[in-house]
């Protein structure tokens, strides 16, 4: 099996050319929407509320129930917000999420949300009895449903196996967020061609920043105001153009008492000038024609 360090080349940010942005942006600005398909036969893929007797508990119903919130409400905060800002989004989508969501999977293919590849369920890759069938299922899931192949993916919890790369550029997969390595693309080398490393986040993400460090709403804007302003400072500086990936979860980012400051950081940064919003094929185009070996 290739370990990540051999599929990935070390450059650092002095040996990589100066991006020029697309149109004249000084950043690019990824947002990520994941909506996922949670079993409720299944162990929950997180919890918010801790059974009484502090023991896991199934079938797990109240966590189960806080993230069907999210798909019930909180997904049509975020489509409003990107409604009304012009802005479409990537769709982190378990394959599964077409069959038992289907109204919210219309409403992002409609809107021309970028569909991203997520698992199949919401249940980690190193449990995926077959990986290879299992990335081919929600691939033709998500072909069949957009008329568009499935070109990103993104591994339940960012989860992979050692052979996980091969398998998805088998599968015709041109780039993934697993790999959060860069402030730009990175090439991985795969038995089946190259595939780009995209700069996803685990940072600027509503789970380690609020369930898991059980920061209040106001963090991950800061958070982000903090990580643009450097990166266009580095820009204007001659730097080059970068990425800056938001990754947001309905059940969480999208309740009543978090959304306003997620709409106030999305209004700033889209107001800004010097910023261009785009979904992953985009960036991937833009990145593969500056001819960065990296």
């Amino acid at each position: 099996m290739t370990r990540p360090v051999e599929r990935l080349r070390y450059a650092a940010p002095a040996d990589r050319p100066r991006h020029a942005g697309p149109g004249g942006a000084k950043l690019i600005v990824w947002p990520v929407v994941n909506v996922e398909n949670w079993l409720i036969d299944n162990p929950m893929p997180r919890q918010v509320l801790v059974a009484p007797t502090g023991a896991a508990l199934q079938p797990d119903l109240p966590n189960w129930a806080w993230h069907e919130y999210g798909m019930r409400v909180g997904f049509w905060r975020f489509h409003a917000l990107f409604e009304r800002l012009r802005i479409r989004p990537t769709l982190s989508v378990n394959g599964s999420v077409i069959g038992a969501y289907p109204r919210v999977v219309a409403a992002a293919r409609d809107a021309g949300w970028e569909f991203m590849g997520h698992g199949w369920f919401q249940v980690p890759t190193h449990r995926v009895e077959d990986q290879r069938a299992m990335i081919a299922q929600t691939a033709e899931a998500i072909r069949t449903f957009t008329s568009k192949p499935c070109t990103g993916w993104l591994g339940p919890g960012l989860t992979e196996t050692l052979e996980t790369p091969d398998l998805l550029a088998e599968a015709g997969i041109r780039w993934t967020g697993d790999f959060v390595v860069d402030d730009l693309p990175a090439r991985i080398a795969t038995a089946h061609g190259t595939m780009l490393a995209m700069p996803y986040s685990v940072e600027l993400n509503d789970i380690p920043v609020v369930m898991i460090q059980h920061h209040d709403e106001r963090e991950l804007p800061r958070r982000a105001r903090l990580q643009a302003a450097r990166l266009l400072q580095e820009a204007e500086a001659g730097a080059g153009c970068k990425v800056m990936c938001i990754a947001i979860h309905p059940y969480i980012t999208g309740v009543p008492h978090r959304i306003a400051a997620l709409e106030s950081l999305c209004a700033d940064l889209a107001g800004d000038p010097r910023i261009a919003f785009l979904q992953g094929d985009n960036i991937a185009d833009w990145y593969l024609a500056s001819g960065d070996a990296a």
